[in-house]
């Protein structure tokens, strides 16, 4: 794709979905891991200073917002880094040649069927208590865009 124009290919050129994060060709995961800030080898990453750890079990590889090409969703986990939460996440798409952070956050994202800029879905930013952020993209980040609880709107206390 990318290199008939004469740049770089996109880093998941050629992958077949649907994926398990696991696999990922092991030298394309690890780079995506390491620019993610995430410090091991194979299947043991950690992150926030060695307190958190990447779940391949959690983390995904889908297609977000249905143009053919995946993004991947890396999940970390551990309370010493994202406290009562225990989650974090990191979403990236591929760029020719790499890959761009979409959004990080604290918390366990869930994708729902509103849609942003390049038809991306909004997530909400689940974690303890009952009304959680919604971001949506609007084409340079994910930004907050309301508060919902059980796919319902709602006023954070």
């Amino acid at each position: 794709m990318g290199a008939d124009r004469g740049c770089p290919p996109y880093p998941n050129d050629g992958w077949t979905l649907p994926m398990a994060f696991a696999d990922i060709p092991a030298g394309t995961r690890d780079a995506l891991l390491r620019q993610a800030g995430f410090h091991g080898a194979g299947t043991a990453w950690k992150g926030c200073d060695g307190m958190s750890d990447v779940s391949f079990a959690d983390s995904m590889v889908q297609d977000l917002n249905g143009d053919g090409r995946a993004e991947v969703i890396v999940i970390d986990q551990g309370t010493g880094c994202y406290g009562m939460t225990g989650t974090g996440f990191r979403i990236f798409a591929a760029t020719p040649g790499g890959w761009t952070l979409m959004d990080e956050n604290s918390g366990i994202p869930t994708f729902l069927p509103g849609k942003g800029a390049g038809n991306f879905p909004d997530i909400e930013v689940g974690g303890p208590g009952f009304c959680f952020p919604v971001e949506r993209w609007n084409g340079t980040h994910y930004a907050i865009v309301g508060y919902a609880y059980d796919g319902k709107a709602c006023t954070p206390p």
